[in-house]
């Protein structure tokens, strides 16, 4: 007899990140998992360098001083703040507190990976409900809704599909809502958002007591290795993930750089209007090409190829030293993921776009 899993832990496929590596290109140039193309805060970097002083104590388990400067940035109360090892702790540890096999979850088509392996750990059920335009679609969403449902996932922006939700919607999603449903906000991407009817969905978590944001320092401050993210929500809420949550489930260094990545202000913006300026500009190159391009918000492009056309179009591209991200994971066969790049970056993978053989 050899050791065996829990039911359904075997059925899990594996999250499976953006790859690095090309056989046979010493320097490729990847373009695959939405990270900052500016790096990170000079700032952030010095304080991770002057964390490592300090190796040997454990770091402080509350993460006091991060959440207070979290609340200092964004006008929060600090104690209705959780920290995690990345947003991805946080969807595992909503899926510890408020998931039991026979539940459900809803999510949108295209939604994160993430959210489904949580269900599938917990033995939840996983209802996905249909786009429209590649676009959260609020009514097959509330649709999709039972009363087995604990929780509705809705990232906005959508990652891997670019596209958002405004607040007017969101709130209708959770007017539609049973009280006992929990509404996660997973607002990774938020920073990137310039539009006037957007919100991350801070007044959502204040006015009521089942909707909880999730953001991440791995896209807009550029720290990504460190793995280090924030929810905030009902205080009911926050009290039950730390009862879950790992003592000193975050690092003392990833704490230092973010404490000073959240206070950079500018750097934040200079990366926005970066992508801002080169995400139009991408945009409007590849469909002057004659490729299809889902209109974005975030940092990323969801490129549309022919139909059976992904897989060469990928060789392709990679044969010239870039890395996308394919997505047949996602349910989209005949797309693929361009993250925004540095300027020549994306000059480089435009070209390859130019010269792709039809």
């Amino acid at each position: 007899m050899t050791p065996r899993p829990l039911p359904g832990i075997l059925d899990i496929q594996p999250y499976k990140g953006g790859e690095s590596v090309i056989p046979g290109v010493a320097k490729p140039v990847k373009l695959a998992s939405n990270e900052n193309p500016l790096g990170a805060s000079a700032a952030a970097q010095a304080a991770f360098v002057e964390a490592a002083a300090s190796l040997q104590l454990y770091p402080d388990g509350s993460a006091a001083a991060l959440r207070r400067a979290i609340a200092a940035r964004y006008g929060l109360d600090a104690d209705r703040i959780v920290c995690g090892a990345g947003s991805d702790e946080i969807f595992q540890l909503l899926g510890r507190a408020y998931l039991a096999p026979g539940d459900e979850i809803v999510q949108s088509q295209y939604a994160f990976l993430v959210y489904r392996l949580v269900a599938q750990a917990a033995g939840a059920v996983v209802r996905s409900a249909p786009d429209r335009d590649f676009t959260v679609d609020v009514d097959a969403m509330l649709a999709a809704v039972t009363d087995k449902t604990k929780i509705v996932f809705l990232a906005n922006p959508n990652n891997p599909t670019g596209t958002y939700l405004p607040v007017q919607e969101v709130r209708r999603l959770h007017a539609g809502l049973p009280g006992h449903v929990l509404l996660v906000l997973d607002a990774a991407y938020a920073e990137y958002v310039k539009k006037n009817d957007y919100a991350a969905g801070v007044e959502l978590v204040s006015e009521f007591d089942n909707v909880l944001m999730t953001r991440t320092f791995s896209k807009i401050h550029g720290l990504a290795a460190l793995r280090l993210g924030w929810a905030y929500g009902p205080a009911g809420v926050i009290d039950v993930l730390n009862r879950v949550r790992g003592p000193f489930n975050v690092s003392a260094p990833a704490m230092k750089a973010g404490i000073a990545a959240i206070e950079d202000t500018a750097f934040a913006e200079r990366s926005a209007e970066h992508n801002a300026a080169e995400l139009a500009r991408v945009s409007a190159a590849l469909e002057k090409l004659g490729f299809n391009v889902t209109q974005s918000v975030a940092n990323f492009l969801l490129i549309h190829l022919p139909p059976g056309k992904a897989d060469a179009a990928d060789a392709f591209i990679r044969s010239r030293g870039f890395i996308l991200r394919a997505l047949k994971a996602y349910g989209l066969p005949d797309a693929l993921r361009l993250s925004i790049g540095t300027a020549a970056e994306n000059d480089g993978v435009l070209a390859a776009f130019a010269d792709l053989p039809r």
